[in-house]
């Protein structure tokens, strides 16, 4: 199949496909005479082994390391038990993070019960008060929810 009609299969875009091979989790695919990618049902379920692994979260590095594994069958699997109990410790920790961050948004949103003129909104006024103690206090600044993907880099939704 041509890498459209894996796309389709896969429902996984055809950029996010090259940006896999190029990352080295999918094989390179052979070249038909006219020079288009020709893939097989191999190329599908390792897709789709990606985008599931990638639905749990996990880093393109753990799926590498399972790959790695699932390539060679024979091989022990303390590694990939070692693997998933770090990556359950991260989505824990995230979970807290989460939790965290909701307890803000929601003691910020109590702080504007009703509509009124933006000037007078607590709202605005939580979020201008918690900025400039940001700025007045270096090291204070909440980060973003820290996602797991890419680990640095950019990588295409999956």
């Amino acid at each position: 199949m041509k890498i459209g009609e894996l796309a389709q299969a896969t429902g996984t875009g055809v950029e996010t496909i090259r940006f896999y091979e190029r990352e080295r989790l999918l094989p390179t695919p052979t070249r038909s005479s006219s020079n288009y990618r020709v893939y097989l049902s191999e190329h599908v379920d390792r897709l789709a082994f990606i985008r599931h692994c990638r639905s749990l979260d996990m880093t393109l590095d753990e799926i590498r390391v399972l790959l790695r594994f699932k390539d060679a069958p024979e091989e022990d699997c303390r590694e990939v038990n070692s693997l998933l109990d770090a990556h359950i410790r991260h989505v824990t920790h995230r979970i807290r993070e989460l939790k965290a961050l909701e307890r803000d948004l929601k003691q910020l949103r109590s702080q504007c019960g009703r509509a009124r003129d933006a000037k007078d909104c607590g709202i605005l006024e939580g979020l201008t008060k918690t900025a400039q103690q940001v700025v007045a206090v270096p090291g204070k600044r909440k980060e973003h929810v820290e996602g797991g993907h890419g680990l640095g880099k950019a990588s295409p939704s999956t």
